[in-house]
């Protein structure tokens, strides 16, 4: 399954949820930090999930670039 990730950049440091898994959160200093994180927090997520015998959500969410003119 392909998961669509929310990255954001703060004051601080990176941040990034997804979506399609609720509480599903990472952060780090770097970019490449939070994005290692956040692979590791969606395989924690949803082996927790198949753990526990829980639903595991289908991918329904993406993520889109828009343009707007300045």
């Amino acid at each position: 399954m392909t998961y669509a990730v929310v990255y954001e950049k703060t004051e601080r440091n990176y941040s990034a949820y997804v979506p399609d898994l609720p509480g599903c959160v990472a952060t780090g200093t770097t970019r490449k930090d939070v994005e290692r994180q956040i692979r590791d927090a969606i395989a924690f997520h949803v082996d927790g999930l198949r753990r526990e015998k829980q639903p595991v959500p289908r991918p329904s969410a993406w993520a889109e670039l828009v343009e707007v003119a300045s």
